[in-house]
């Protein structure tokens, strides 16, 4: 389950509490697919939205790329928020289908699907989805996705919302690249929430593929980003780390 990161005064303390926010170890999704390929994925993030509610997420997965359209991951998640103990907090499997053929188009597309069930089953199922984009200009590589969220069977209902996600990078070296990520939740997908209640946040981020031998490699990306509107985290780091072989 997705904590509720912050409340604002007025009519907006009422739609803060129904609004989800992506977690502080979420990472942008690329639409392709690489047959065969495993791999060990550990995610880390934290962030707070004063001194008080610092929450931290990790995650532990193992991934498979089934065939040439689809990759499927099951990950075991953990969190610590407002100076609580670290506990399990759900496991979740995430499956990725990439559904055009690498550069044949000048927008490479794909497709999201994650079922994530939360340690708390009064919290029900929440079930992520939506398509994925991604384009190139020369060493530029640009990626946006559009997520739609909602927990199904759950104690309190709840609505379809709104997420993305973007990023820019600059292909310099395969072991180093940078750029800038973004994230941002606009409420209900069909009647979105004004921009200061939004949780948007954006950073600079780096990322990197170090080979190893034959199909092993350590590939990393992080970030640092700030909230841009008042209902979002002040600050947000997040790292990633994934061993393919």
């Amino acid at each position: 389950m997705k904590k509720y990161l912050a409340l604002i005064p007025g009519a907006g303390i009422l739609l803060a509490c129904h609004m989800a926010f992506a977690g502080p170890a979420d990472y942008v999704y690329t639409p392709t697919v690489e047959q065969g390929e495993r791999e060990i994925d550990v995610k880390f993030g934290h962030w707070n939205t004063n001194a008080a509610q610092p929450q931290t997420d990790s995650s532990i997965g193992l991934g498979y790329g089934v065939n040439s359209w689809w990759f499927t991951e099951i990950y075991m998640k953990r969190r610590k928020a407002n100076g609580q103990p670290t506990t399990y907090d759900a496991t979740e499997w995430e499956n990725k289908f990439q559904l055009t053929e690498t550069g044949r188009f000048p927008v490479d597309i794909g497709f999201l699907l994650e079922i994530e069930r939360p340690r708390d089953h009064a919290d029900g199922w929440e079930v992520k989805y939506g398509p994925l984009f991604q384009t190139e200009f020369g060493k530029v590589q640009l990626n946006a996705n559009l997520l739609f969220e909602r927990k199904y069977h759950a104690q309190i209902s709840s609505t379809t919302e709104l997420e993305y996600q973007w990023q820019a990078k600059y292909r310099w070296l395969s072991v180093f690249e940078f750029g800038v990520q973004g994230f941002g939740n606009v409420g209900k997908w069909n009647d979105w929430a004004p921009e200061s209640e939004r949780g948007n946040r954006l950073g600079p981020a780096v990322f990197g593929k170090i080979p190893l031998g034959g199909r092993q490699a350590i590939k990393y990306n992080a970030a640092w980003l700030i909230g841009t509107s008042s209902a979002a985290p002040r600050r947000n780091i997040r790292v990633q780390m994934e061993y393919e072989f």
